[in-house]
């Protein structure tokens, strides 16, 4: 390695990825995956409460959508990168080694989504609404993640001499055999090469979209699916920059790795969809019966006139008199003190 690149390269390697706790390894990467999803939940949490939605419904549907997009995650990962499970000399039984890192976003999305839309029937709960929420606690989620990967020392580009280079430096286990992720730097190792860090790139691109979905819902009121699409085309277009960059070994398609072709495709499936979904966003009273019946919305309950019984939701977010049986046989009467007509939900405040 020539003196320049040593000298420019500065941004070292993590000494490990993994660390004992007794009988129990510690690992980086899974640490940050939970991290992430930790963060996704109580963000979006936060994001659906905003738009009308029942306080504790992410973590409902995330009951079902986290367990659905880790299987969907790995399966991706395994299938476009299956050589390094199956053939003369590799053990199938480390596809299952999902703690050693290899999750791809495109699987963990789709099946991930499938999760959700079980829940959301299951809650009575439109699934693009619910999307809308978490589309930009998502894409932070996968922001850190990606420093699960540094730490993995995986995921990086093409050699370069830029000053941002990352080292990778060679691993051993406790009898000194290479150990790519659960090992240590021997003492005195030099770093074996000087690449992109294609995991920072990515990390970085991530939250310039979670802020441009952010803004972008306040400013156009996305609904119906639109703002998680937003993010999708978003993540699409910089995962594909980054795919250009990389050098690790990947699946390919006409010399071209497969990643490169699904991100122009999700891509364009997003756009289209932006393009021909619903303008404008739900009604807060569609977004579950805890919204309807005026739980977090903000909507005070009508006071109940003389021989009322209570209000109505109606069309246009006003709340009318319920007509009772208050008279004489067969008489019908209004309750005495009509309330107000008030709006359905509070102003839109999503964060």
């Amino acid at each position: 390695m020539s003196t320049t690149s040593t000298v420019l390269a500065y941004i070292p390697s993590p000494p490990q990825g993994v660390w004992q706790l007794g009988p129990f390894p510690l690992r980086a990467y899974a640490i940050f995956i939970i991290i992430g999803i930790v963060v996704a939940v109580w963000w979006g949490e936060k994001r659906w409460a905003a738009r009308g939605g029942a306080h504790g419904t992410i973590s409902d549907i995330a009951i079902w959508a986290v367990p659905f997009g880790l299987v969907g995650g790995r399966l991706y990962h395994v299938a476009t990168d299956n050589e390094k499970y199956f053939g003369p000399g590799k053990n199938p039984v480390n596809a299952l080694r999902i703690w050693d890192g290899g999750l791809g976003i495109w699987g963990a999305v789709l099946l991930g989504g499938v999760g959700a839309w079980i829940a959301c029937r299951r809650k009575g709960i439109p699934l693009p609404a619910l999307a809308d929420a978490i589309g930009a606690p998502i894409v932070v989620a996968q922001a850190i993640g990606r420093i699960g990967n540094y730490f993995n020392q995986e995921l990086y580009g093409r050699a370069t001499t830029l000053p941002w280079g990352l080292e990778i430096f060679p691993r051993v286990d406790g009898l000194g055999r290479p150990d790519e992720l659960n090992g240590t730097v021997p003492d005195g190792a030099a770093a074996v090469a000087v690449v992109q860090p294609t995991f920072l790139y990515e990390l970085l691109w991530d939250l310039v979209v979670a802020a441009v979905v952010v803004w972008a819902d306040r400013r156009f009121r996305l609904g119906h699916g639109r703002a998680f699409a937003l993010y999708v085309a978003g993540y699409c277009v910089g995962r594909l920059g980054v795919e250009l960059l990389r050098s690790d070994p990947a699946t390919m398609v006409l010399g071209i790795r497969i990643n490169v072709f699904t991100a122009v495709i999700v891509f364009l499936a997003a756009v289209a969809y932006i393009v021909l979904a619903p303008k404008g966003r739900e009604d807060p009273a569609s977004l579950g019966p805890a919204a309807a019946e005026g739980g977090p919305v903000g909507a005070p309950e009508p006071a109940a006139g003389h021989g009322a019984v209570g209000g109505a939701v109606v069309a246009g977010g006003a709340v009318a008199p319920e007509v009772v049986d208050d008279g004489p046989a067969g008489r019908e009467t209004a309750a005495d003190d009509e309330p107000a007509a008030v709006p359905l939900g509070p102003p839109d405040r999503t964060p």
